[in-house]
């Protein structure tokens, strides 16, 4: 239902030899070095890498928050000028507004575009009740438990209706078990709503549970070093079948070897399912 492949279309997203320096008090940094992803409409993406690759360096290029110093990003096939009301980016710490209620937070973006209230609080509570929050609307972020910031989190972009959601590492925060009821709230909303996502992670598991491709990345200065095709996510049993710990094991000796072997000096390889 979800699975695309970019040569058929326009990509939703596309970075193109993006490349990202950073000037601080020990001189320059290379966060990313001539990064190349393209996301097809529809289509959920995992990143994988060491920590200090560029994983979240992307996404705010992919939102429009930072221009890269090299390169270009493109959404919808036209270069990204800047943020984009149709692109919802989720943080480590969900970026909640403390001082304004449940229902707020979540009608939050549709204020930043001016919907009269009225209709954007009927929207915010449509999407409440989608990640099962309708109960709590009048309450405040520091009532919430980590699960319910992140399905608040979630409701904000659902509320938007997006067609682009960029997630850097949104259920670090959770133990194991919440954590799982997360992803599986985040991969039913993905495919209700057939937005492109692009979730980056530390976790093997959770890129494999919700990439239909999971991209590796070389230490920095990041690149893309294996794309590795996982289109068998879809399955509503996914988790629990032996393929899907092959892949995880996969991805672990993937991740390994780029540790070993430092920053790839050759252009992303293609990873089947034969190799799982």
């Amino acid at each position: 239902m979800h699975r695309h492949d970019a040569s058929d279309c326009v990509p939703k997203l596309e970075l193109r030899a993006v490349r990202q320096r950073y000037r601080g008090s020990r001189g320059e940094t290379l966060a990313l070095d001539r990064m190349d992803l393209a996301v097809a409409p529809g289509e959920s993406v995992a990143v994988l890498g060491p920590s200090g690759c560029g994983k979240s360096t992307s996404l705010l290029a992919a939102c429009g928050l930072q221009r890269p110093t090299e390169g270009e990003v493109l959404v919808d096939g036209a270069p990204l000028a800047g943020p984009r009301l149709e692109t919802a980016l989720i943080l480590q710490d969900f970026g909640l507004m403390p001082w304004k209620t449940v229902e707020q937070n979540a009608a939050l973006g549709l204020q930043v575009r001016r919907m009269p209230k009225k209709e954007r609080m009927s929207r915010a509570h449509d999407a409440l009740r989608q990640v099962g929050l309708d109960e709590f609307a009048k309450a405040y972020p520091s009532e919430l438990s980590g699960g319910m910031r992140q399905r608040l989190a979630m409701a904000r972009a659902l509320a938007c209706d997006i067609d682009l959601l960029l997630m850097d590492e949104p259920l670090s925060a959770l133990d194991a078990l919440l954590r799982e009821e997360m992803q599986n709230m985040l991969k039913r909303c993905w495919r209700e709503e057939g937005y492109a996502q692009v979730l980056v992670t530390h976790s093997i598991e959770e890129a494999v549970f919700l990439g239909q491709r999971i991209v590796v990345m070389t230490p920095r200065p990041g690149r893309v070093a294996k794309v590795v095709d996982n289109a068998e996510m879809v399955a509503d049993d996914w988790r629990d079948t032996p393929l899907f710990f092959e892949r995880c094991r996969l991805l672990r000796d993937l991740l390994r070897a780029e540790a070993q072997a430092g920053p790839a000096e050759k252009p992303a390889a293609q990873e089947g399912a034969s190799h799982a």
